[in-house]
């Protein structure tokens, strides 16, 4: 306000300025052109009465206009430093970790509701962030805890002669060591594949054949657990990308185990690709267990388990969808998931670029 103010002061004073030294010479002017004579007493008179009255309605106006202006700045100023002050504090409370502090609706104009909302979107974010912090860190406390304390326990028994090193206490000390193993190696993979530090060994490849080789390797799996696997390849024909194998087919190994351990026994399974004009759309569909719409935007995230009543086994590690997505990314494709709710199945699609 006090910016505006001295800008005001200078627009009245130089208005005044021009006034008194452009007008006076041009009434004049006038004046003599009409027939007064220059140096009579009445254009004296007539010039002195111009630039009194002049004065005066110049003065007069622009204090008026002065007036208003400082009043309209005031009430600008007062109602954009409600809104701003309202973005320092939430500014202020969010550095101080408190992300679910929000700015409500301003009134301070467009571009400052512009600002709120996108305030509010970072915060919401932010706030989503640390709560995946913080239930990575509670998931993967838990998850080393149960190996942990299992060798732990054993560990205390062989050195205190409760139990020997017979082949059950071998086979227990195994397993619990490869879980650790391979929970180690899925968290190295999954913040590799984040960072964008995956080795990727591009090729062009047909897509019938990524999907053959996937539901072949599955094949015995899905028989065992009584799911059937269709694999449809009508729309592959002579469909190719560019991409890594290995790395697609660590993704659509991800897919199958994700959908069979969600789908019940005489349930079914399909695996199938479709060209598109950016490349191709590689879909793995179930009729299992299906996922909720409050779920549907945290399925990729890492440790993430819909039901948390499932065992840590029978619900795997939470990982695989998060390296999938991962990788997918790094091939410069999207994956997105569809599901009509609980028992209605999903449906997750891969959009891969096209070869060369």
């Amino acid at each position: 306000m006090l910016g505006q103010t001295i800008v005001l002061l200078a627009s009245v004073l130089t208005a005044g300025l021009v006034a008194s030294i452009v007008g006076p010479p041009i009434f004049h002017g006038h004046l003599t052109e009409s027939g007064h004579a220059e140096n009579s007493p009445e254009l004296a008179h007539i010039e002195l009465a111009y630039q009194q009255a002049s004065a005066v309605a110049l003065g007069v106006a622009l204090f008026t206009s002065l007036a208003c202006a400082i009043v309209v700045t005031w009430f600008v100023s007062r109602r954009l430093r409600q809104p701003l002050d309202e973005l320092t504090d939430a500014a202020r409370e969010l550095s101080r970790g408190h992300y679910a502090r929000r700015v409500p609706t301003m009134g301070g104009g467009t571009e400052l509701e512009t600002l709120g909302a996108a305030f509010n979107t970072m915060a919401s974010r932010l706030e989503d962030i640390e709560n995946t912090r913080r239930r990575l860190l509670s998931d993967l406390a838990h998850e080393l805890r149960t190996p942990i304390a299992t060798l732990a326990l054993y560990h205390e028994g062989l050195f205190d002669g409760i139990t020997d090193l017979g082949v059950d206490t071998q086979t227990v000390l195994t397993s619990q060591t490869a879980r650790l193993t391979r929970l180690a190696d899925d968290i190295d993979d999954v913040s590799r594949a984040e960072e964008g530090r995956l080795s990727l060994e591009r090729a062009s490849c047909l897509v019938g054949d990524l999907l053959l080789r996937s539901a072949e390797a599955a094949r015995g799996r899905y028989q065992d657990k009584g799911v059937d696997l269709t694999l449809d390849l009508g729309e592959t024909d002579g469909l190719s990308v560019n991409v890594d194998p290995n790395r697609i087919g660590q993704v659509l190994g991800n897919l199958l185990a994700n959908s069979l351990r969600h789908t019940p026994p005489g349930g079914h399974v399909t695996i199938s690709g479709r060209p598109q004009p950016q490349g191709a759309v590689i879909t793995v569909a179930d009729d299992g267990d299906g996922i909720p719409a409050d779920q549907l935007t945290h399925v990729f995230e890492r440790f993430y388990r819909g039901d948390t009543a499932r065992s840590r086994e029978s619900s795997g590690s939470g990982i695989g969808l998060t390296i999938s997505k991962a990788i997918v990314d790094a091939h410069g494709g999207t994956i997105g998931v569809v599901s009509d709710g609980s028992g209605r199945g999903a449906v997750f699609n891969i959009v891969l670029p096209r070869a060369a």
